[in-house]
């Protein structure tokens, strides 16, 4: 599904910041345009990640375009592959020491994310390491 995405454009120094209007709170970057895609995707993969919501539907660019929020940019439409978004949460139990279980709690709400959603991301990085 083809999804708007604002790049601001990055330099030597920095790198192309990405907003994703329609994902609220969700943002990328990368060094290189050609990793963009990528780096979306995994984004948005990310910010659906034990949701329990319907997807939305991707903005009109043509009404993106005239919002001042977004200047000295540019658009990009971005093919997202929504069979990759995992918005449905499955329930399932496991069993921790408590003092790990403490640590996970205090690391992610430092972090602004929830039990659930740090294992997930740890997994998924153990997983392609």
């Amino acid at each position: 599904m083809l999804y708007p995405v604002y790049i601001h454009v990055g330099d030597a120094e920095h790198a192309h910041g990405v907003t994703i209007p329609d994902f609220p709170g969700c943002f990328s970057a990368a060094d290189d345009w050609q990793d963009l895609p990528r780096m979306i995707q995994e984004a948005i993969e990310l910010w659906c990640e034990g949701q329990n919501l319907e997807l939305p539907k991707p903005s009109a660019l043509d009404e993106l375009v005239k919002n001042t929020d977004y200047v000295d940019g540019v658009w990009l439409l971005i093919d997202v592959d929504i069979s990759k978004l995992d918005t449905k949460p499955v329930r399932l139990n496991i069993s921790m020491p408590q003092s790990l279980v403490s640590e996970i709690d205090s690391y992610a709400k430092a972090h602004g994310a929830t039990r659930s959603g740090f294992l997930a991301q740890a997994a998924r990085q153990a997983m392609r390491n």
